[in-house]
């Protein structure tokens, strides 16, 4: 059985699978990133004890 033929409308769960495939994709890569994130921020205040010790000086008001 060729993939065309399986594809070939089948009552319309192909089509949600061809919308909802990316959709559940870029949702796990959204939330990998996060979670990296957050742990990464975690460890720089645990390492240094201020999340912002990397950000560059704000200048004086006038």
């Amino acid at each position: 059985m060729s993939i065309g033929v399986l594809l070939a409308h089948q009552g319309g769960w192909d089509e949600i699978l061809l919308v909802a495939g990316p959709i559940v994709v870029v949702g796990g890569l959204l939330g990998l990133a996060n979670r990296r994130a957050k742990a990464e921020l975690a460890r720089r205040e645990a390492a240094t004890g201020d999340a912002l010790s990397d950000a560059p000086p704000t200048p004086p008001a006038p």
